[in-house]
Formats: structure tokens, C-alpha cells, sequence
């Protein structure tokens, strides 16, 4: 199987050597997203419950862009700066996903790109199309 680009102007473009998301077969790798408004490249704000709306919003775009969305994730890594923000994560989380949930880890990291305060990436099965 060839591996196909993920491309969308509705996330943000990429800032390094990376792609959005690499689709092989019916399976999307999604590169880690972070709180940045697609049209400006800035940050949304440095309110945590803005970034994390944003950061969903941005995984959204790339999932829609590959044929598939938010519930066909099958798995989610969350990066925070700080693990206290975890309850306001699953409940922002809730109104992005249905049951049942996508596998995840969520881990505490030092920094993150452009000083945001979350990042998530993840994995995606979409439909086959035959």
C-alpha cells in the first residue's frame, strides 16, 4: 500500500518536517495538533479551555480531511504542561467524542511548540472504500 498525505487549510499547516496525517490503507496517523487558529498561525489564546476547543477543532479538520472524523479515532495521546488541567481535558473531551471512547495516555510534559499548553495526536481507522 502507498502511503497518501493528509492536507487541509481548515488545521494548521505544518511547522516542521512533517505532514498533517499519513493515511496507509484505512489507517490514519495524525500528527500532534496544537492550539493554533488555522488562518493566523497564532496561538487562540492562553486560556487552557480555548486551547484544548482549538486543539479538537484542529484534529477534527485533519480527521475530516482524511475521510473520516473525531469518532473514528481509535487512539489518543494528550501532552499537557500541566497534569492538573486532566478533569478540564475529559470534559471538554466529552463533547467532542461519543462513546465508545478512543484508547488514550495522557503525559506531562515539559514544554511544547509555540508554548501551548496542550497537544494531542493520534491514530484514525476510517471506513474502507471499496
Amino acid at each position: 500500500m502507498s502511503k497518501v498525505i493528509i492536507r487541509t487549510s481548515d488545521a494548521p499547516a505544518a511547522i516542521g518536517t512533517y505532514s498533517q496525517a499519513v493515511k496507509i490503507g484505512t489507517t490514519v496517523y495524525l500528527s500532534g495538533q496544537i492550539p493554533l487558529v488555522p488562518a493566523t498561525m497564532q496561538l487562540v489564546s492562553e486560556n487552557f479551555g480555548e486551547q484544548t476547543h482549538q486543539v479538537f477543532k484542529n484534529l477534527a479538520a485533519v480527521c475530516d480531511a482524511a475521510g473520516g472524523s473525531l469518532n473514528d479515532m481509535v487512539k489518543v495521546n494528550i501532552f499537557l504542561t500541566d497534569l492538573g488541567q486532566f478533569a478540564t481535558v475529559n470534559e471538554i473531551m466529552s463533547q467532542y467524542f461519543a462513546e465508545p471512547y478512543p484508547a488514550r495516555a495522557a503525559v506531562q510534559v515539559s514544554a511544547l511548540p509555540r508554548a501551548s499548553q496542550i497537544e494531542i495526536d493520534g491514530v484514525m481507522e476510517v471506513p474502507s472504500t471499496h
